[in-house]
């Protein structure tokens, strides 16, 4: 997560960061990851959880709350009833997921405006991104993953997922170890038979012929050649580029997956080579 941080410049000096805790193993994670950064990086940036309680039924919040106090944890838990206006609005056997989506994001969009944050970090992890182009590219007929980071539209926050290179294997293993209290899901959670579900299957299916294949499709997404797109206005663009800006290939036939080329890019202080922990 430290090398995503850093090569992607997703955390500065005096950043407010709003972590959307679901409950979920990936945001636990997240929390305690950026935690643990933030004890030992170059740079002084806070850190507030926020958790949405939607009213599903058979919440209980209660492990949550007590997991955050005794991790002296800065939060708040904001509650309101999204659960009833998605179950009404979503036909019988669609997704629940978009407009569960887009409610939570405008909740959580004014929690941060209220407590003054500048960023809002995601759990998104590897595999999210991975399904999330398959999806784009076999049912919208897109393109089109998870960015690292990004704006949003109205300009008033960036959006930053740390976790984004990392496996959700890892984090599986790491939430088990840690005995996070995980808070089930009762909207998308209750679903089977997801079109996500689906690519994770076919992701499985192509990992039993090729192990790395997670890795290889992540790496792809760092290595785009607009040159070898049909994409009008991305061909202008790259056409109309200064020529030396033109980035690095590697060579054919060269499959390393080093990220020492994203990471000397930046000229900020480096969140990878963490000293001792210092206080903030």
């Amino acid at each position: 997560m430290a090398k995503t941080v850093t090569g992607y410049n997703l955390l500065e000096e005096g950043d407010h960061v709003m972590v959307c805790l679901s409950g979920g193993k990936d945001s636990y994670t997240l929390y305690e990851l950026l935690s643990d950064l933030k004890r030992r990086a170059p740079i002084s940036f806070q850190l507030t959880a926020v958790h949405l309680d939607q009213v599903q039924p058979g919440y209980d919040g209660a492990p949550l709350h007590a997991w955050l106090e005794s991790n002296s944890a800065s939060y708040e838990i904001v509650r309101e009833d999204t659960y009833s206006t998605v179950v009404d609005l979503v036909p019988t056997g669609k997704s629940f997921c978009s407009a569960c989506s887009r409610l939570r994001r405008g909740i959580l969009y004014r929690a941060a405006e209220r407590l003054r944050c500048n960023k809002i970090a995601l759990g998104h992890h590897r595999d999210d991104a991975l399904e999330t182009l398959l999806m784009n590219l076999f049912y919208a007929g897109k393109l089109q993953a998870m960015p690292a980071i990004y704006r949003t539209d109205d300009g008033r926050f960036d959006v930053i997922r740390p976790m984004i290179e990392c496996a959700e294997r890892d984090i599986i293993e790491h939430a088990s170890l840690a005995e996070y209290p995980i808070l089930p899901c009762n909207l998308c959670g209750s679903q089977s038979g997801l079109r996500r579900d689906a690519m994770t299957e076919l992701l499985d299916q192509l990992e039993r012929d090729n192990p790395n294949i997670r890795s290889v499709m992540l790496h792809a997404l760092k290595q785009v050649n607009p040159s070898h797109l049909l994409d009008r206005d991305v061909a202008k663009v790259w056409l109309s580029r200064a020529s030396e800006s033109t980035p690095e290939r590697p060579k054919s036939g060269d499959t390393s997956l080093s990220v020492d080329a994203v990471e000397g890019s930046r000229g900020a202080p480096s969140l990878v080579q963490l000293g001792k922990p210092r206080s903030v």
